[in-house]
């Protein structure tokens, strides 16, 4: 719910998952100060514990608890899954979807440079996860940030990211939602960001043909709607 939307200005966000094993816990990251330049952070995967490897730690984190920072930050996910071809994994890759939230908080202080953490880390460390659809708000916007990785023999992930119009409220349950965003204009960056590269990877993969006469939306091609998301997904949302 963007401030628009509340009846006090308030930016309102929630997340729940639809699991018989998962129990609610608020852990807490406390924050840290002068850390030790040439630090690293151990990467453990959040849904098996699997040891995934270190990124380079920072000067200063900020203290978290659950999915909110100390600065009102908050970030959430939906798994979407996607194209089966990217998801099974990179050799090496690092960031888990759980972990990229985490470490996200932990050094951005608002969204736009939540979206620019998240993208970075990928890029560098590689996707361990599937696709992801992430709720990302502050104080004073809300996003939403949809990622998938590039798959085997590949490193990283291509993504994009949209802002909800103040005024707006928005849901998501296990399916992409971001559709077509005009890429051929000069976009401002507080609207819409993406990957530099997330249209030219799906037509090198044969998921998307700009000669088709299509518009390229990154929901259709990189998590087109099957029966199955519809019903599970899509008819949760409404």
């Amino acid at each position: 719910v963007t401030p628009g939307a509340s009846a006090d200005g308030s930016t309102i966000y929630s997340y729940s998952a639809d699991s018989a094993s998962l129990y609610g816990t608020l852990d807490r990251l406390v924050g840290r100060k002068n850390i030790t330049a040439g630090s690293t952070k151990a990467i453990y995967d959040w849904d098996s514990g699997v040891y995934l490897g270190e990124i380079e730690e920072v000067q200063e984190t900020h203290d978290v608890i659950g999915n909110m920072n100390e600065h009102q930050l908050t970030i959430g996910e939906t798994t979407f899954g996607g194209v089966a071809a990217l998801t099974q994994g990179q050799e090496g890759a690092v960031m888990d979807y759980g972990n990229l939230i985490w470490t996200t908080l932990q050094r951005a202080k608002t969204v736009p440079e939540a979206i620019t953490v998240m993208t970075d880390l990928v890029a560098k460390y590689g996707y361990a996860s599937e696709g992801e659809s992430f709720t990302l708000t502050d104080p004073r916007e809300a996003w939403i940030l949809e990622l998938i990785g590039k798959g085997p023999g590949e490193k990283g992930a291509v993504w994009m990211a949209v802002r909800i119009p103040d005024g707006h409220v928005a849901a998501h349950a296990n399916q992409a939602r971001i559709p077509f965003v005009d890429m051929t204009t000069n976009v401002d960056e507080s609207s819409a960001r993406w990957a530099p590269d997330v249209m030219s990877f799906a037509v090198t993969k044969n998921l998307y043909d700009p000669t088709a006469g299509v518009p390229f939306a990154f929901s259709d091609v990189y998590d087109p709607l099957t029966f199955s998301g519809a019903r599970s997904g899509e008819a949760r949302v409404w």
